[in-house]
C-alpha cells in the first residue's frame, strides 16, 4: 500500500474511532475538511483525493464510488468494512463503517497533518452529518462556489480554499500542489 492509501485508510480509522456516529456522509465531510484546511495552510492536501460537489456537499470522488458499489480494495478490507443499512421508514440508506483495526497508525502523517487531524476531530467529534453538510454549504465555501459556478457533479478546486489566512503565495501553492500531483501519479 502506497503512502497516499496509508493516509486515507488511517484517516478513516482515526475519524471513525474519534468521532461519534461517523458514517459515510460524516466521514466524507471530515476528510474534506482535513484536506482543504491543510491545503489552505500548507499548499498540499493530506490524502491527495479529488472532491466532487454533490447535493449533500463535497465527497471524495473515488471513495464515494467505492462505497456506493461496496467494492472495497483489499487494503481497505484489511482495516474496515462497510455495512449498508436501509431505513424501513423511508427507504433511505446509510453506510456504517466497522473497524477491524481499532488504532490508526499516525506515523504516516507529518506533524502538521496530525495537528489538522486533531482540529477536525475537535470540531467534528459531536457534530452530526447534517451539521457538517451545513458547514460545507456556507456562502463562499469551495463547495458553494463550485455549485454556483460549475454545477453539481464537478470537481471542487482546492485553490478555492485560499483566503486571507493562507500563508503561502498562490505561486508557491501552485508549485507545491503540482509536485504533489506528480508524486501521486
Amino acid at each position: 500500500m502506497d503512502i497516499k492509501q496509508q493516509k486515507i485508510v488511517n484517516a478513516i480509522i482515526y475519524f471513525v474511532k474519534n468521532t461519534k456516529n461517523c458514517k459515510k456522509t460524516k466521514l466524507f465531510k471530515l476528510l474534506y475538511f482535513l484536506d482543504f484546511i491543510h491545503f489552505k495552510r500548507y499548499g498540499l492536501s493530506v490524502t491527495g483525493m479529488d472532491y466532487i460537489a454533490i447535493q449533500r456537499g463535497p465527497a471524495p470522488e473515488k471513495l464515494f464510488k467505492i462505497f456506493e458499489k461496496n467494492e472495497l480494495p483489499s487494503e481497505y478490507k484489511e482495516n474496515f468494512t462497510i455495512q449498508k443499512e436501509i431505513s424501513e421508514e423511508d427507504d433511505t440508506y446509510s453506510f456504517n463503517i466497522l473497524l477491524k483495526n481499532k488504532k490508526p497508525d499516525l506515523e504516516w502523517f507529518t506533524p502538521n497533518e496530525q495537528k489538522v487531524l486533531e482540529e477536525v476531530v475537535f470540531f467534528g467529534k459531536e457534530a452530526t452529518a447534517s451539521q457538517l453538510i451545513e458547514a460545507t454549504h456556507l456562502h463562499n465555501s469551495p463547495w458553494n462556489k463550485t455549485k454556483k459556478e460549475k454545477g453539481l457533479g464537478t470537481y471542487i478546486d482546492y485553490f478555492l480554499a485560499i483566503d486571507v489566512e493562507t500563508t503561502f503565495s498562490v505561486d508557491e501553492i501552485k508549485e507545491r500542489f503540482q509536485i504533489q500531483k506528480e508524486l501521486n501519479g
